[in-house]
């Protein structure tokens, strides 16, 4: 199977020849890379890892459509759930992420785990980004029950097979939401991100308490009827966003230019990041003048110089390395670096960690265990945690 890093196109963006991570000079933090699993370990395509608060096993994501399960640093040789039967893996498609349900260990009748891919449509390979939930099986604490799957949202995505987004995740209002991309192609050709009546280009924010789902009554209401699903527009490929302590991190992949990192008070809702008016902070003015009033700026973005696709991760909370606290940590496909961005008084630092990097080309995700600390998940199979050197 062909993984990301060999694609021509990946997260909607053709690869350069060669980008320089080191053309701008930013200060340094301690941090390196620890193999978990290599490329031997028999991982395909790891793309995402998560874990319940508290829970010593890693759950992850495999593209291709499987989820595994690593306890006491070995794989276990059965998947936690595996729908690989049903997901394409054109173009970006595949098995993007999954959440568990906020009281997943602490309700037994709550062990659900979201699980967001992109299935084929009939007669269009290219799919559809599909959401459905699974309970854990009553006798096996490893395992989905396949029979117990409820579907939560499907969105049509048949314009081109890139630009999906790629997460979905509980906010700590206890609401599920839903990175969509633009549908893909260039220069946002199908209008979507701009547009309030399409799910795509867009944050959802959705209530999954009863299924398939319910609009939450604080959503903003567009002009658009029966698309108030949509928290926020004006995105053109979240492929990652983070919660935490009260406020919202979109890594928002850019197009030939720049690579950009939205942050906001989560509780704010109706927000237009901009796309394709502008390409993080470059006027681009298509589909409209380059007027940014009403229109949410980043709060960090880089040129291309440093990178190619900006891969979003978290902001730190684990405990083995308290000088991280606070730090939201990402990474770029084409220079695999790991930097890491901090508030004081309101203002962004960034630092990178020279010791850190995964490699070019293969940095696929982050993840995050149950004890708040961080990995990189690569497209050639492995998995890398964030440590002290």
């Amino acid at each position: 199977m062909r993984m990301w890093h060999s694609l021509p196109v990946v997260l909607g963006l053709f690869l350069p020849a060669a980008c320089g991570e080191n053309s701008v000079d930013l200060p340094p933090f301690n941090a390196q890379l620890q193999e978990v699993f290599g490329s031997s370990a028999g991982l395909s395509s790891p793309i995402d890892l998560q874990a319940p608060p508290g829970d010593a096993r890693l759950f992850i994501a495999e593209r291709p459509g499987r989820i595994r399960i690593a306890q006491g640093g070995t794989l276990l040789p059965g998947p936690f759930l595996d729908i690989s039967s049903r997901v394409t893996v054109q173009g970006e498609a595949g098995l993007l992420s999954f959440a568990f349900h906020p009281q997943f260990a602490s309700d037994p009748q709550k062990r659900f785990v979201f699980v967001h891919f992109i299935e084929p449509a009939v007669g269009d390979p290219d799919g559809d980004i599909v959401v459905e939930r699974y309970q854990v099986s009553s006798s096996d604490p490893n395992l989905l029950d396949i029979s117990s799957v409820q579907p939560v949202i499907r969105i049509p995505h048949r314009d081109a097979n890139n630009h999906y987004g790629g997460r979905v995740a509980f906010g700590p209002d206890g609401m599920l939401y839903l990175s969509a991309g633009d549908g893909g192609g260039g220069n946002n050709q199908f209008m979507h991100a701009q547009d309030a009546g399409s799910h795509l280009g867009k944050l959802m924010r959705i209530d999954v308490s009863t299924l398939p789902y319910a609009i939450p009554a604080s959503n903003p209401v567009w002009p658009s009827v029966g698309r108030n699903e949509n928290w926020a527009i004006g995105l053109r490929n979240p492929f990652r966003y983070a919660f935490d302590a009260g406020q919202l991190y979109i890594a928002d992949v850019g197009q030939g230019a720049r690579e950009e990192i939205d942050v906001v008070s989560a509780t704010t809702s109706g927000l237009n990041y901009g796309w394709s008016i502008m390409e993080g902070t470059l006027c681009l003015g298509i589909g409209g003048s380059c007027m940014t009033p009403g229109l949410t700026a980043p709060v960090y973005d880089y040129d291309h110089g440093q990178g190619c696709a900006i891969i979003g991760g978290y902001v730190y909370r684990g405990t083995a390395m308290p000088e991280l606290q606070g730090t939201y940590l990402f990474s770029d496909l084409c220079s695999g670096f790991v930097r890491g961005l901090t508030f004081e008084n309101g203002v962004p630092t960034v630092a990178q960690a020279p010791m850190a990097n995964a490699g070019a080309g293969v940095t696929q995700s982050f993840g995050q265990d149950g004890a708040g600390e961080v990995y990189i998940l690569t497209g050639d199979g492995r998995v890398l945690k964030v440590v002290r050197p």
